[in-house]
């Protein structure tokens, strides 16, 4: 029994050296983030017939 309860205690001792260690620290170069982006913007304009027949009966009106 005694041995058993030695080798018990030498177990966990053992497999408590093996705990790993977390450590945060911050970056030495600040983050980068490179972003590709592209917008692309369609503007449909409807016009009455009377408003187009204006402007192409006026072309310096506007």
């Amino acid at each position: 029994m005694k041995k058993l309860l030695g080798l018990s205690i030498i177990g966990l001792t053992l497999a408590g050296g093996c705990t790993p260690k977390v450590q945060i620290e911050a970056p030495d170069k600040p983050i980068e983030i490179n972003l590709n982006v592209k917008i692309d913007q369609e503007v449909r304009i409807r016009l009455d017939k009377e408003v187009e027949d204006l402007i192409q009966g006026n072309p310096d009106l506007f």
